[in-house]
């Protein structure tokens, strides 16, 4: 019987590996440019950490993998990474720390059941940041920028930063009264969902997939701000124009989950390749999540990136140049290994990327080997060689060649790099 990988899954590839670590290694630069630390959460919580009361996105109500142990927990594989987050800020009781805000980063692999799309898989990983403290207009422009220099440094330039708010609590809760009463008039024309999240959270229907493009929802009226709320958001606008951060501002934009508030934005592709998926990441701020996990009252923003869509739009945008080569490749012309062990682990010892031989083929085999993996030096052990204790060592990049006494060829290895690059 033969056996593929489940519906949803995906192998990575040696090739597709190097390309997710590249992604991930530069979204860890960044992490430490900005002061956030890396954190890592079980892969299953407790349901109640994503699942909330009268939560209405589609992620709670249809995508999550739940299942019950002993017939009492019931248990979720992680669908997203904030919550579990800021379940460990409070269960840790990070939020006692005096040097506010607190800036978390993680790169973990997230479940959620639906449709597998381009890009779009039933388990992928997502990289994403938190910052939680005090609420200041400046650190939500600052986690826009993290976000959209990180994917200008990769390469991507067919990107659009869409930002909008979602208002104070008084601003959401008028504005909430104010769609249920326009889309009451509507509700015929509404999908199934939306006929639900009308009496539940309106703001949804804004979102929804399937009726965003109905000219009930087109023409839906728009949110009146508070002062406050409105200076708020004209600060983050004014610190992106400081940072000289492109935007449009949508204000149907209202993300995906339901314990945003204030600022929300997306940063979204325009190639092509992209395709219906075309958000590179997305997030905004929570006012309320903190203390609904019993932690203080305390705001946070933060996004997620989906690393595999990131690397299908890095892909088209021919940003990967990834060329896979070693330092040394030592060939074996002697039936006896030990030798070439001893030389081949103590250039491991001194970083130098080492491949040999193991099989005992030809010359000519072991060159085409060589030529194969990129090797920068060519390291041939033969009788001689064993007998007088030295190595024949070849420069690939000058093509010179000469015999180095055994002990000196690490030396001699590193005089030659260093001459190279002068």
């Amino acid at each position: 019987m033969s056996y593929q990988t489940v519906k949803g899954t995906y192998d990575l590839l040696p090739d597709q590996m190097a390309r997710f670590n590249m992604l991930e290694e530069m979204f860890r630069h960044f992490l430490d440019l900005y002061g956030y630390s890396e954190i890592k959460t079980p892969v299953f919580e407790y349901t109640g950490v994503f699942k909330k009361e009268n939560d209405t996105s589609d992620m709670v109500t249809k995508e999550m993998y739940t299942f019950s142990v002993n017939d009492k927990d019931s248990l979720t594989l992680r669908p997203e990474g904030t919550a579990g987050v800021i379940r460990s800020f409070v269960e840790h009781k990070l939020y006692a720390d005096p040097e506010m805000p607190i800036k978390l980063g993680y790169i973990e692999e997230m479940f959620r059941h639906e449709n597998p799309q381009k890009g779009r898989q039933r388990q992928f990983t997502q990289m994403g940041i938190e910052c939680i403290g005090d609420k200041d207009p400046l650190i939500d422009a600052e986690v826009i920028a993290l976000g959209y220099f990180y994917v200008k440094t990769l390469g991507l330039s067919s990107i659009k930063v869409l930002i909008n708010t979602l208002g104070d609590n008084e601003s959401r809760l008028r504005y909430k009264d104010d769609l249920t009463a326009y889309f009451k008039d509507y509700e015929d024309e509404l999908c199934f969902d939306c006929k639900n999240r009308l009496y539940k959270n309106p703001l949804r229907i804004l979102d929804c997939k399937i009726d965003h493009d109905k000219e009930c929802v087109k023409n839906a009226p728009s949110m009146k701000l508070t002062d406050e709320a409105a200076e708020y958001f004209e600060k983050v606008k004014h610190y992106l124009d400081v940072m000289e951060i492109p935007y449009t501002v949508d204000d149907r934009l209202v993300r995906g989950l339901d314990y945003y508030t204030d600022t929300v934005f997306e940063v979204v592709s325009t190639n092509e390749a992209s395709g219906s998926q075309a958000t590179i990441f997305g997030g905004g701020r929570y006012d309320n999540l903190v203390k609904e996990m019993g932690g203080p009252e305390i705001s946070g923003i933060g996004f997620a990136i989906g690393v595999e869509r990131l690397a299908i739009l890095a892909e088209a945008e021919g940003i990967f140049n990834i060329e896979k080569s070693i330092d040394a490749y030592v060939i074996n012309l002697n039936e006896e290994k030990d030798y070439v062990l001893s030389i081949a682990e103590e250039l491991r010892n001194n970083s130098y990327i080492t491949e040999m031989d193991y099989y005992g083929r030809s010359l000519k085999a072991q060159f085409r080997s060589s030529d194969r993996k990129k090797a920068r030096f060519v390291l041939i052990v033969g009788e001689d060689e064993v007998k007088n204790n030295t190595v024949t060592l070849k420069d690939t990049l000058t093509k010179a060649q000469e015999s180095v006494d055994r002990e000196e060829l690490v030396d001699r290895m590193d005089q030659l790099m260093e001459d190279y690059y002068e």
